[in-house]
């Protein structure tokens, strides 16, 4: 069953994409799929995995270990550089489905631009073909700059959804506007920081203690209450609950400005012009 405490977000195909989800990378196929399903268990209904992650056998398996319907879940993964066209896509999609288990794929993602290849505009009509035959339920993709989305709308074809980096000392303002210009949601990949160090952050560690949880909650927070989707990685029961109890509570308008204020600019992104696979 759908999980009635996480709220859902409308994507412009009509998907219902859970507001907060689970990350699978690093983990192995092995790790994963004990992770999947405690995570289902918990009460977690959006998975994100990826073909370059290697563990997409891994949350088929879990989902299937835990027994919950495949129509109650959200599944994301996404694809690499070598499909760029719209049979290879056709391709990816058919490994991807086969590895999970599934007929169909919720959101099926373009992992990279790599626009020094300048193809990812055909691979994303590839999704598009998809969707209007029933395979997948949604266009994603991850790592797009404004640019990239301007090329995407000028041939008629804009995502529901573009997983980037983001978290209070990255916050993308750029990205998210283009995003929230075109109608696409914004999932956030890597949405604790990811070295440690945000956690740690004196203005992070002051909010957790004034209401009473811990640094990471109050990130996520940060990302759910101005209509990001967080997909945090994480593996333990103790970990994946708290991860997902952040909708019993609010931060302030200017304690979210604060927390927006952390943000380095570009220090620390990959830059999705040169980096890709």
């Amino acid at each position: 069953m759908p999980n009635a405490s996480v709220p859902t977000i409308t994507l412009r195909n009509g998907l219902e994409l859970p507001a907060i989800g689970m990350g699978t990378w690093p983990m192995d196929n092995a790790q994963t799929a004990s992770a999947v399903a405690t995570a289902v268990d918990v009460g977690y209904r959006l998975f994100d995995t990826a073909e370059n992650y290697e563990n997409e056998t891994g949350v088929g398996e879990g989902l299937r270990r835990i027994g919950i319907a495949r129509s109650d879940v959200v599944i994301t993964t996404k694809f690499n550089k070598r499909w760029h066209s719209r049979e290879g896509v056709r391709e990816a999609f058919s490994a991807s489905a086969a590895k999970l288990g599934t007929e169909y794929i919720d959101l099926l993602l373009v992992h990279w631009p790599n626009p020094d290849q300048d193809r990812f505009v055909e691979a994303v009509q590839g999704i598009a073909d998809l969707l209007a035959e029933g395979l997948v339920r949604g266009i994603g993709v991850s790592n797009f700059k404004p640019a990239h989305l301007e090329r995407l709308a000028d041939a008629g074809l804009i995502p529901d959804l573009n997983q980037i980096q983001v978290d209070p000392r990255h916050i993308r303002e750029a990205s998210r506007q283009a995003n929230t210009r075109l109608g696409i949601v914004t999932e956030s990949w890597s949405p604790l920081g990811r070295d440690g160090g945000l956690l740690q952050d004196p203005v992070v560690t002051a909010l957790a203690e004034k209401y009473g949880r811990t640094p990471g909650q109050i990130v996520l927070r940060w990302h759910v209450q101005q209509g990001l989707v967080p997909i945090p990685k994480a593996s333990s029961r103790a970990h994946l609950e708290e991860n997902l109890a952040v909708f019993d509570f609010s931060l302030e308008a200017g304690e979210v400005a604060g927390l927006s204020a952390l943000d380095t600019g570009d220090a620390g992104i990959l830059d999705s012009d040169s980096f890709g696979h």
